[in-house]
């Protein structure tokens, strides 16, 4: 038997529906989210998605909340997001 979805991956199941981009983004994103990804506290690669949001480490059994389809929060661009939005308000005031 020849592999149906050796080009499409885990999007062959939507079959010709939604566009190529749309599976194309669907593909790559449910790749990174079901890999084994590292530990924050045993730097491990033994990290693994439960469900939505929740992680949880296979190696040391920590559990944590972190992104849906990632446990790599980008802390930095929230943190400049949210450290210039009160400091606009206070120039706009003044």
């Amino acid at each position: 038997m020849a592999k149906r979805t050796q080009k499409a991956g885990t999007a062959g199941r939507f079959g010709a529906r939604y566009g190529v981009v749309v599976r194309n983004r669907v593909k790559s994103i449910e790749a990174h989210q079901k890999q084994y990804h590292e530990c924050p506290t045993c730097h491990h690669k033994s990290v693994k998605r439960v469900s939505s949001g929740i992680w949880e480490c296979r190696h040391c059994g920590y559990k944590f909340a972190a992104g849906a389809y990632s446990p790599n929060l980008k802390k930095t661009t929230a943190v400049v997001k949210g450290a210039a939005a009160p400091a606009e308000a206070t120039e706009a005031e003044e």
